[in-house]
């Protein structure tokens, strides 16, 4: 099969118009995705759990729905992967832990539900990093997604959404659903071309997902392109009952303005002073990206910030790992149970963050939103690289550091983020551009998403073998 006529490697706007007017059934599609994982995710590793016999019937309801006109929506029939701390009742829930992999969930998260409400078909669950608390993708009694963008040596797939970002990436799903913590869905994007979405806080309910830190958690999605990261956050979006976070805002109903171009709009270039330690490629795929922006017609302005990013970066280190320690404290503090011996001191770490230190990063983290918000209130969005580096080797990864020094601050100041590739390095491995905006704009920042990727074809890129069948 050609690009052309193999649908696992369309985007999820094209799959939806196809199987709306009946030229491809939702049986065949699930049945595509299937073969691909069958015949792949030995090597790969995506998912943790293939749902194969209950997606065939679910493809077969779809397909017997629509045929009968009874289409629910526009995503009826689409399949999509789902990370290992989204509970579904009745099915495993580990949260990337090898002690929980008898976990059975007693309820299913608002965001399942929507999506399945929405005649979505959940193809399994996805391989993470333990506890959700890592930025590598690794994970050491699991094991670690194979990066598909290096056919032949294991690189990080970044995390800690890492099967969901591979899974995606090696087109074994058309999209997939994450957490972002500190980057948890945008250095995956980065590392394997994909677009990722990091929502604000309280626009996707965070009911039935196992926490890390939930002062910074936030679910969002991992697609292809711009354009379908938005339709899989207009499906999971809106108030829920069951998570206070998401009361009082409004329902989005659509993004009216995502197509409208970028004209007018005042985007912001980062700081000169965070371009230390940042690859020499990954710097100039950044450039050249404020280039085009300013070609499709924005201004690129420079602004003062309030503080670096590292120090922002340190901040939201101390609230995740406290939160995080008081979750799983018991866990960690037990030296009989086998956990990745990486994740475990981050946790541990959090043992030693007394109560004052932690209420006053939560004030320090209230100031620097609103000073924060100053810097950017003449600006529709500030612009930097994902991640410093592309993939690296597996045994170049120093587990003492992560590469969230430009993801984790979107989390602590509550802004919004997308991560969209934006170049491949001469190892033949993606760069990634990060879009961030204000509190609640994911409008903006998916319009500039979309305008960017109008113009250049860097997300329509496939790791070597994957649009041949590998």
């Amino acid at each position: 099969m050609t690009h052309e006529t193999d649908p696992t490697l369309w985007p999820v706007q094209r799959l939806s118009t196809e199987i709306s007017s009946r030229r491809l059934s939702p049986v065949d599609l699930v049945d595509a995705y299937l073969a691909r994982i069958d015949a792949h995710d030995d090597r790969l590793h995506a998912f943790i759990e293939v749902y194969a016999d209950d997606a065939r019937l679910a493809a077969q309801a779809a397909d017997k729905a629509i045929r009968s006109g009874h289409a629910v929506g526009p995503l009826h029939g689409i399949p999509i992967a789902i990370k290992d701390l989204v509970e579904i009742e009745g099915r495993y829930v580990s949260g990337g832990c090898s002690q929980w992999v008898e976990r059975k969930s007693a309820r299913t998260a608002t965001l399942a539900r929507r999506l399945m409400q929405q005649g979505m078909i959940v193809l399994g669950r996805t391989h993470m990093v333990e506890f959700a608390f890592g930025g590598w993708g690794t994970n050491q009694c699991m094991g670690t997604p194979w990066n598909p963008w290096d056919p032949l040596q294991a690189r990080i797939p970044g995390g800690s959404s890492s099967g969901s970002g591979v899974a995606v990436a090696a087109a074994l799903a058309p999209w997939a659903m994450g957490t972002d913590t500190g980057g948890s869905v945008r250095l995956p994007a980065s590392y394997c071309a994909l677009t990722a979405l990091k929502t604000s806080a309280g626009r996707i309910s965070n009911y039935g997902v196992l926490p890390l830190s939930p002062t910074l958690d936030t679910p969002g999605p991992m697609a292809r392109t711009a354009k379908d990261a938005a339709l899989l956050y207009l499906a999971m979006q809106g108030p829920d009952p069951l998570d206070p976070r998401t009361l009082g805002l409004p329902v989005v109903h659509g993004l009216p303005s995502l197509h409208r171009g970028i004209a007018g709009l005042r985007l912001a270039r980062m700081p000169d002073s965070e371009r230390a330690g940042v690859a020499s490629e990954v710097l100039d795929a950044y450039d050249r990206s404020l280039d085009e922006l300013a070609r499709l017609g924005a201004s690129i302005e420079t602004i003062t910030l309030p503080c670096g990013f590292a120090d922002v970066a340190a901040l939201s280190g101390r609230i995740m790992m406290a939160e995080g320690y008081a979750n799983v404290g018991d866990m960690v503090d037990n030296d009989g149970l086998r956990l990745d011996e990486d994740v475990r001191p981050r946790l541990r770490a959090g043992r030693d963050v007394s109560a004052q230190a932690y209420i006053s990063a939560l004030g320090e983290r209230a100031q620097l939103v609103r000073d924060f918000d100053a810097a950017l209130s003449n600006v529709d969005a500030l612009l930097t690289p994902t991640t410093p580096t592309t993939a690296l080797l597996l045994d170049e990864v120093d587990q003492s550091k992560g590469p969230t020094q430009f993801t984790r601050p979107a989390n602590f100041l509550d802004l919004c983020a997308l991560a969209l590739p934006n170049g491949i390095d001469t190892n033949g491995l993606p760069t990634s551009l990060q879009i961030m905006g204000r509190t609640y704009t994911e409008e903006t920042v998916l319009r500039i998403g979309c305008a960017y990727q109008s113009a250049t074809d860097w997300h329509t890129k496939y790791a070597p073998g994957i649009a041949s069948g590998m």
